[in-house]
């Protein structure tokens, strides 16, 4: 168990816990209040609950905002996922590659595939440019460019991670913190299976090959958030959809109240404890200037990368077997193709065509966030065949879904704001932040309903260290049980 500094209040017969955010953390956390009997408000902005997990709906096709598969090492999440869902959890095959310059490499590259993709004087550049760094690494390791070229050369960064980077983040690698690099792709293969091609380099024993198979709910994730609702609800608990959360109220250093905006009015919820999936910024506006000045400084140099899907109906019923496809291919604004198909079936009415998800990375407000919905789907037909992955004469249908703050920048200054909110924060002691957005980490959904788990169990008497959890790149990638995990199942385990 690990130590929590922060002082909890002990949650007690009769408290009535309001829940903001009905995304995969708000609503873990408000079924297990409900399952022990407390009463339990969740608040919810949208139509729909599941947050960035939730499954979009149009004319009968139903897809993902981003896709999300269900595998985890944390066995208190899965066995919820079990029990929320049931039968309805299919066991999909996993494939995903990456599109560079007209060649697909697979993840994690093989020897015979990195050879034919990128030839023999491109790799044999990149492992002297490996060995260069091994032997002369840059001194400082701020960035996510000095992080990558220290430990797979400057032409493998520049070749697999800068573009793809850049595009994903809208800003230069040199501005986005090496924590998230070491976070996010430690110990990844793809440079090991360069080398290894060439025989300077053996893969560690410690790389397992990829994951070969998922969970995902029968009708997407999604399914899985409305299920958790209507048990919440079963069991006494209410969710209020198109609620936005506006205002806490502060009295001697705790939350009494929560305001929240429906139909034009204000609502007043009084409560005894409040758990906040809402992103950080949001949730220091809400309390307004009960909050310091240095705490709404820090909250507003918060960054988010937002996100929008141009699904696409395309007259063929079998385009390409992946998952998911990673687009690195320079000249085309596309980051990432989901293939809903080999997601689940169902999730396509039409037997003959399939739904591609053309996944956009963009700042709201920004060129690509205006654009009109025919002018996005123009720009992803013409894309995709561009890519060679669909014929663009066969498309006969598409929309968009737009994702404000899909994902927590880690920029160079993020900590030194998020130090000065939890400030604020911490000592009050009826306030839990937990999730993505919430705490502004780049959780993975198991990771975020871990968070939910703990922040309940230490409203009953636990001491975990909720902002100690955090994703690795390899914890969904590999078949590896890393100290975080470890950590983590052992701090979930028991209450």
């Amino acid at each position: 168990m690990s130590s929590d500094t922060r002082r909890v209040r002990p949650i007690q017969s009769g408290d009535h816990t309001v829940v903001i955010g009905g995304g995969p953390a708000g609503l873990t956390a408000a079924y297990l209040l409900a399952k022990e009997g407390h009463a339990v408000t969740v608040l919810e902005a949208d139509r729909k609950v599941g947050g960035i997990s939730r499954t979009e709906d149009y004319k009968g096709y139903r897809f993902d905002i981003g896709g999300h598969r269900f595998f985890t090492k944390i066995e208190p999440v899965q066995r919820l996922w079990e029990e929320i869902l049931g039968e309805d959890f299919l066991c999909v095959p996993r494939l995903s590659r990456i599109h560079y310059r007209g060649h697909f490499f697979d993840y994690p590259l093989r020897a015979r595939n990195a050879l034919t993709g990128l030839g023999i004087w491109r790799s044999m550049g990149i492992v002297l440019s490996y060995l260069k760094a091994q032997f002369r690494p840059s001194p400082i390791e701020d960035n996510f460019e000095q992080w990558v070229s220290n430990r797979f050369g400057k032409k493998l960064y520049e070749i697999f991670f800068r573009t793809y980077t850049e595009k994903v983040w809208g800003i230069p690698c040199t501005e986005i913190r090496s924590e998230w690099a070491a976070q996010r792709i430690q110990n990844l293969s793809l440079g090991r299976a360069i080398l290894d091609a060439t025989s300077l380099n053996r893969r560690s024993k410690k790389i397992k090959s990829l994951i070969d198979e998922f969970h995902y709910p029968r009708l997407g994730p999604g399914q899985m958030w409305e299920a958790c609702r209507d048990r919440i609800r079963k069991l006494g608990g209410e969710v209020l959809m198109h609620h936005e959360a506006t205002e806490l109220v502060l009295e001697n250093g705790r939350v009494t109240a929560v305001k929240a905006r429906h139909d034009g009015k204000d609502v007043v919820i009084t409560c005894d404890h409040v758990i906040s999936s809402m992103a950080l910024r949001d949730l220091i506006r809400t309390c307004g200037e009960q909050a310091p000045v240095e705490a709404r400084t820090a909250a507003e140099g918060l960054r988010y990368r937002d996100f929008l899907v141009v699904t696409l109906m395309v007259d063929e019923p079998h385009l390409f077997p992946d998952n998911w496809i990673y687009v690195h291919t320079p000249g085309v604004k596309v980051g990432r193709i989901q293939n809903f198909n080999n997601w689940s079936r169902a999730m396509v009415p039409d037997k003959d065509r399939t739904c591609l998800g053309m996944e956009y990375f963009c700042f709201e407000g920004d060129g690509l966030w205006t654009r009109d919905d025919a002018d996005l789907i123009r720009l992803a037909s013409e894309e995709i065949g561009r890519l060679n992955l669909a014929p663009a004469d066969k498309i006969r249908d598409g929309c968009v879904i737009r994702q404000q703050r899909a994902y927590p920048i880690y920029d160079t200054a993020y900590q030194g704001h998020i130090d000065e909110i939890r400030r604020f924060i911490d000592p009050i002691d009826n306030l839990h932040t937990v999730g993505r957005n919430g705490m502004h980490k780049y959780n993975n959904q198991d990771h975020s309903m871990l968070t939910a788990m703990m922040a309940v169990r230490n409203m009953n008497g636990g001491s975990y260290d909720i902002w100690s959890v955090n994703t690795d790149f390899e914890y969904h990638e590999e078949q590896r049980l890393d100290e975080t995990a470890t950590s983590s199942k052992s701090a979930s385990r028991t209450r």
